[in-house]
């Protein structure tokens, strides 16, 4: 399997999934499906697929496009999404495994930033597709979910092996590492990681992919149990607090950064 970005909008990613062996791909989160073409053909792959991870615009806005090009592409979204994901051919809930040719994902059920958000999980080629629930160094806004479900969300994706490579839908990952050294100054992964992000975006490239153990050493809303992280939090909060109090504040606390 071989995955190309596409940069979408001003800071979202559209991730081409080509299965080599059979020259068909799927297009994850498109918001811009003039982007997508030019891609495909220097690749000589066909388009079967779309796999929105949730139905918000700048995920989904480039789905009617595509289909206008491509008639017969399989449009997924989470059971009971249909109504919300433009195109939804086929719903597919926690477990449901889908193929891209040869390739297959496991869907992973993440919701919080919205009630249907989904991950696509290869698992033969350790890759995961999380959209706006994980980023590097952060996670999404919780829009239609509250922190003990985002925690829930979260620690699935934790589950999975550290060496899996995450591809997120946002280029956030500077600024939620700036954030993050708020809270956590003294873990030197995180202050690596955040000087390279600052590096790869001077050189105007992307910080695409992370990975699961970077994440468990650099992500705020990964690491509730760090001891610096909860004494930087309980201090901001001027109390003692629980995991999901923690998880919580450490929301509010990036939400106002």
């Amino acid at each position: 399997m071989r995955v190309i970005p596409i940069s979408q909008l001003s800071d979202n990613y559209a991730y081409l999934v080509i299965d080599e062996s059979t020259k068909t791909a799927a297009i994850v989160d498109c918001s811009e499906a003039d982007k997508v073409w030019p891609v495909l053909e220097r690749n000589g792959v066909d388009l079967v697929a779309v796999l929105p991870t949730h139905h918000h615009f700048d995920h989904v806005g480039g789905n009617e496009a595509l289909l206008e090009e491509r008639p017969g592409l399989e449009v997924y979204g989470h059971r009971g999404e249909a109504s919300r994901i433009p195109g939804c051919t086929r719903e597919v809930g926690e477990g449901d495994r889908i193929a891209i040719g040869k390739t297959a994902a496991k869907i992973i059920f993440i919701p919080a930033h919205t009630s249907g958000h989904i991950a696509y999980h290869f698992e033969a080629d350790k890759s995961v597709f999380t959209g706006d629930t994980l980023f590097a160094g952060g996670c999404g806004r919780l829009f239609e979910g509250d922190p003990a479900m985002m925690m829930k969300s979260l620690s699935k994706l934790m589950s999975l092996a550290d060496d899996t490579k995450v591809y997120f839908g946002h280029e956030y990952t500077e600024k939620n590492l700036r954030f993050a050294l708020t809270l956590e100054p003294g873990n030197e992964a995180l202050k690596k990681k955040h000087a390279w992000a600052v590096d790869q975006r001077n050189k105007g490239e992307t910080t695409v992919p992370t990975t699961i153990g970077s994440e468990k050493e650099t992500n705020p809303f990964f690491r509730w149990t760090s001891a610096e992280l909860r004494a930087s939090v309980e201090s901001k909060a001027g109390r003692a607090l629980d995991d999901v109090g923690v998880f919580a504040k450490t929301r509010s606390l990036k939400d106002d950064f």
